[in-house]
């Protein structure tokens, strides 16, 4: 069967090659510690929480079956450890701040989309990037999850479903009410109001 260059790489590493790793890490790293960000609002904290992921995957390796594409695979590890993450408690109100990250930290973070009469174009990248940190602190783990993908990863509705193991319907439905909610912070931002959480 054809694979494609991350399956053929991940198969690689199952046999033990470990520049065939170095490769995969290379290409992935920054998408996994924008996602991670995502869950725990901290640079250094997202960092650390990549490294765990990178091993993880380095580690179960040999158990590896390319019945997904490899980024698939690759999140759904990521959303597992970020959740498992979050349930601890430790992060979910002390590290996602109202504050916007610093610049250097956002690197490639920023939404994309193209530019238009959006009702976030009056905003700053700044401004905005602080209001989408202010809605996705308010969302639930798997909203914020099916969420960053999309948006800020690009991945397709059965991508995300199957990294979530949950439904098309599902991921569908957790995204719509992201949206809302982003939405809804952008409009706030907008007005200089600050809307009620939509959950303590």
């Amino acid at each position: 069967m054809d694979w494609d260059p991350d399956t053929q790489a991940m198969l690689k590493v199952a046999a033990g090659d470990k520049q065939a790793f170095a490769w995969l890490f290379d290409r992935h790293h920054a998408s996994v510690a924008r996602f991670a960000f995502r869950f725990v609002g901290d640079a250094a904290r997202a960092e650390e929480l990549t490294q765990d992921i990178f091993v993880k995957l380095y580690r179960h390796a040999r158990s590896y079956k390319p019945t997904a594409k490899f980024k698939t695979f690759l999140f759904r590890v990521a959303t597992n450890h970020c959740l498992n993450e979050m349930r601890r408690g430790e992060y979910r109100v002390a590290r996602l701040t109202a504050e916007a990250p610093a610049e250097e930290d956002v690197g490639a973070m920023r939404m994309p989309g193209p530019e238009g009469d959006r009702p976030d174009q009056a905003l700053s990248g700044r401004e905005l990037e602080a209001a989408v940190g202010l809605a996705l602190k308010d969302l639930s783990d798997r909203e914020r999850a099916a969420f960053t993908m999309c948006r800020f990863e690009g991945m397709a509705y059965r991508d995300i479903a199957e990294a979530l193991e949950a439904s098309e319907a599902a991921v569908k439905s957790l995204i719509h009410r992201a949206t809302l909610a982003v939405a809804r912070r952008i409009e706030a931002l907008q007005a200089g109001t600050v809307p009620a959480r939509s959950r303590a």
